[in-house]
């Protein structure tokens, strides 16, 4: 297992979390993040092993906020001892440069966090995320509204530019 703590992660180049992110097993419950910012709620599920989160029209995951960084945070597949995977999101970009406020987790300021199932992430003010661990058995086939939940992959985001 594999677990450093937040000055340690700050430092380490985060290309060696990516390397062993990829060796995470498929057969995983789901994630589920859903952000809330200017533009309104926006939900993402997650499969990918890193995802960058800001305000650049270059990230996978799209914050629209004059609060937030371009680059603001990073999220990172790594896997567990039992072949399931979890998710740690990280302050700043993939190459150790945090973002100009940081973020809050739960309240706390903090640099990296092993996201749990209904963290609360706060990039800025009006900018937040809640992460979901949904087990398969606990998932509907369907919703019961068709209109109720829309699931957006981060390369379905038009690009704006700004």
């Amino acid at each position: 297992m594999y677990c450093y703590a937040a000055k340690e992660l700050s430092v380490l180049n985060l290309n060696y979390f990516l390397t062993i992110s990829s060796m995470a097993a498929q057969n995983n419950p789901r994630h589920l993040l859903i952000i809330e910012d200017d533009q309104g709620r926006k939900q993402f599920l997650l499969d990918s092993s890193v995802y960058s989160i800001g305000r650049d029209t270059r990230c996978d995951i799209r914050l629209f906020s004059q609060f937030v960084s371009r680059r603001h945070a990073t999220l990172v597949q790594l896997p567990k001892e039992d072949g399931s995977c979890y998710y740690r999101i990280v302050d700043g970009d993939s190459k150790g440069k945090p973002s100009a406020n940081g973020m809050l987790i739960n309240g706390q300021k903090i640099l990296a966090h092993d996201l749990k199932s209904r963290d609360e992430i706060i990039f800025g003010p009006q900018v937040r995320a809640i992460y979901y661990l949904l087990n398969r058995e606990t998932m509907p086939s369907l919703p019961t509204d068709e209109f109720d939940v829309t699931l957006i992959g981060p390369n379905m985001m038009p690009d704006f530019d700004e």
